[in-house]
C-alpha cells in the first residue's frame, strides 16, 4: 500500500491534525497543478496519509475508515487526547453490544475508530 488519501476543503488543517493524531512529520508537495500534504510515518514507512484540497464538501459516511489502537495510554485516555486535538465523538460503542471501540470524526467529518 502506498497512500490513503483524504479529499478536503482546507488540507493543511485536516493534515496538521492527522500528524498530531500519528506523529507523522507533515511536507507540502507544490506539485503543479495538483499540490498536496503527505503526512509520513518515521523512517519511510507506508502507507503515507496524503491530503487534496477540492472544492466540494463531504456529503456521506465514509466508505473507508482507519481504525486506532492506543500507543501508550489506555482508550480513555487516547479518546480524550484526540478529542483535544479537535476530533470529535459520533459514536461510543465501548459499552454496547458488538461494541468495545468509539466512532469519532477529524475536523472535516472523516469519521475513524478508536478501539
Amino acid at each position: 500500500m502506498f497512500n490513503v488519501t483524504f479529499d478536503c476543503i482546507d488540507a493543511r488543517v485536516v493534515a496538521e491534525f492527522w500528524s498530531s493524531v500519528t506523529g507523522f512529520a507533515l511536507e507540502w508537495v507544490d506539485m503543479p497543478g495538483n499540490p498536496f500534504w503527505i503526512a509520513a510515518a518515521p523512517a519511510g514507512g507506508w502507507p503515507r496519509l496524503v491530503f487534496v484540497t477540492v472544492p466540494e464538501q463531504k456529503a456521506v459516511k465514509n466508505r473507508v475508515h482507519l481504525d486506532l489502537m492506543p500507543d501508550g495510554r489506555d482508550q480513555a485516555g487516547e479518546l480524550k487526547r484526540l478529542t483535544a486535538l479537535g476530533a470529535r465523538v459520533i459514536d461510543d460503542r465501548r459499552e454496547l453490544d458488538p461494541g468495545g471501540w468509539v466512532v469519532l470524526a477529524d475536523p472535516e467529518g472523516n469519521e475513524f475508530c478508536l478501539e
